[in-house]
């Protein structure tokens, strides 16, 4: 019988995306359920995303994740973008189905299962997002269209802020609102979650979002959407300060991953396993 020495290959675009832990869980996961595939972590700039999202179908590559700074940009080089990533206006995960390119956004799917593991509901709940890109355009979809009645969107940049915020309140029943970001940003006091949808925090750097942390309290769930570190400085003064949970981004790393693995292989994904791999890589960091 003819052996097979061709691995499956799947991977991420990114710049940067050294620090990018996401190789660990999938390959866990590909070991786990047998499969003869592997993940590549790959540095890719912006000039040359087109290059990369055309080498996927000449490579005969299986997938992509997308992460800073492609999430938006590659949406031009798909064929097909699913119904909620077209929604949220970013793709994080790309599956190759035959030379056909379709897109899909996992991140915000991910952020919620990661609260509900945590024991966090999001019906009725009143929410402050800090940030409006990918990664924040996909958690407000998702948190929204899972019962969240009100949020508050705070950004720098006014127009990307105002278009989230239009997105959300033209296509779901959360009530949106807009605060621009200027200086030590006041968060509303009224709110359930607090979200770090920013880079802040990503390492290497070692800052916190700035904003007037007198709003974190025992009622208050922090979440940081970094998921390198594992505790982000953000964290760990949320922690200090006495919120209620202080919710890392590595869930939602994984939970993310494991709905892309099962859309790349259509195998259910081994997510203890690859949470279990993500702990031990960060076990001595």
């Amino acid at each position: 019988m003819a052996q097979n020495f061709r691995q499956e290959l799947i991977g991420v675009f990114g710049y940067p995306v050294d620090e990018n832990p996401t190789v660990v869980i999938q390959d866990a996961a590909f070991a786990a359920k047998g499969l003869f595939w592997h993940y590549l972590t790959l540095l890719v700039k912006p000039e040359d995303l087109g290059d990369a999202m055309r080498s996927i179908r000449a490579l005969n590559l299986k997938g992509m994740n997308l992460t800073i700074p492609h999430k938006v940009a590659c949406i031009p080089f798909l064929d097909e973008v699913d119904k909620s990533a077209k929604l949220i206006g970013a793709v994080n995960t790309v599956k190759n189905d035959n030379g056909k390119l379709i897109g899909y956004n996992t991140d915000g799917q991910g952020f919620t299962w990661a609260l509900r593991i945590e024991g966090v509901e999001l019906k009725d709940a009143t929410i402050t997002l800090l940030g409006a890109g990918g990664a924040a355009r996909s958690i407000a979809v998702e948190t929204a269209l899972a019962g969240a009645k009100k949020m508050y969107i705070i950004n720098r940049n006014e127009e990307r802020g105002q278009t989230l915020t239009d997105l959300i309140s033209d296509n779901t029943d959360c009530k949106t609102e807009y605060i621009k970001w200027e200086g030590e940003a006041a968060i509303p006091g009224d709110i359930d979650i607090l979200v770090n949808a920013t880079s802040v925090g990503l390492y290497p750097d070692t800052n916190v979002p700035n904003i007037d942390m007198s709003c974190i309290t025992n009622e208050l769930v922090v979440c940081d959407g970094v998921h390198n570190p594992p505790e982000t400085p953000f964290l760990k003064e949320a922690k200090r300060l006495g919120a209620a949970k202080a919710i890392s981004g590595q869930g939602m790393l994984v939970y993310q991953g494991a709905i892309g693995f099962e859309i790349w292989t259509g195998v259910d994904a081994p997510v203890e396993v690859m949470m279990d791999a993500l702990k031990e890589a960060f076990a001595n960091e």
